[in-house]
């Protein structure tokens, strides 16, 4: 048989017994195993410090948690050609970052926002330092803690960590932080420009204001809140953190991880 007549009779089987060619959605096997969700990677040597995003996350002030943030409006299970969410949740939802206008109305108007925060103090060498667990941050306790004049990143480790409270959906008004004599100390004695915590708030819930006041006012020092430091060694290490650019917002969720110096 010629090719042309070959090619032909294919065509007719095709046409005569239905044969569906038409393209359909791409499938996959069944995994085998389930994702695998790490908290340390590379053989110990990086700690991811971000806490992972779930509607029973507290929120600050509130007793139910974040709730839903996450939506699925457009489902491949629904006919759509690929998954596509949507989210829809605060700047200052779990892990993330304060900018100058967030406390400072003039600041805020001015643009002082998420955008214009430098990536030199959210990256590089830090120090993980244990806080006495039974006090806020005061200025006999920053004194205490020793911190040499010359380190710029203190990641702050407090009770917080110990009672969990990250891990708890409601609200806790007795989290540690920074009382305003602790910030102003910080300010007035310390190199510090990065300062990180391990709930909602660097400052104290009686002293909520004037701490992020003290601390944001000469817009060099950048808060980063809610960090998971649960199980990391205190000491030094590289921290890598990074918001979004979110032109015009005051805050942003950010990821955050220490690498082994």
């Amino acid at each position: 048989m010629s090719p042309v007549h070959l090619l032909s009779t294919t065509l007719l089987l095709l046409i005569s017994t239905h044969i569906d060619v038409s393209v359909s959605h791409p499938t996959c096997s069944a995994p085998q195993t389930l994702p695998l969700r790490r908290e340390i990677y590379d053989n110990g040597r990086i700690f991811d410090i971000s806490h992972r995003y779930t509607p029973h996350m507290p929120a600050f002030e509130s007793p139910d948690g974040v709730g839903q943030f996450l939506w699925l409006p457009k489902s491949m299970k629904n006919g759509s050609i690929a998954n596509n969410s949507e989210m829809k949740m605060g700047t200052h939802t779990g892990t993330h970052v304060d900018a100058p206008g967030h406390v400072f109305d003039g600041y805020f108007d001015d643009g002082f926002d998420v955008d214009t925060l430098d990536l030199g103090v959210l990256n590089g060498p830090a120090l993980l330092v244990d806080v006495p667990r039974d006090k806020n941050i005061t200025a006999e306790v920053m004194r205490s803690l020793n911190i040499p004049r010359g380190v710029l990143r203190v990641l702050f480790r407090t009770l917080n960590t110990d009672r969990r409270f990250m891990f708890k959906k409601e609200f806790d008004s007795s989290y540690v932080g920074f009382m305003r004599d602790g910030a102003q100390w910080l300010v007035d004695n310390t190199n510090i420009k990065l300062v990180g915590i391990d709930y909602l708030s660097v400052a104290a819930y009686d002293d909520l204001i004037p701490s992020h006041l003290v601390l944001l006012e000469g817009r060099e020092i950048i808060l980063v809140e809610g960090l998971k430091l649960d199980d990391v060694p205190a000491g030094i290490y590289n921290v890598h953190c990074l918001p979004l650019r979110l032109l015009g917002a005051e805050g942003s969720p950010i990821r955050c991880i220490l690498i082994k110096s």
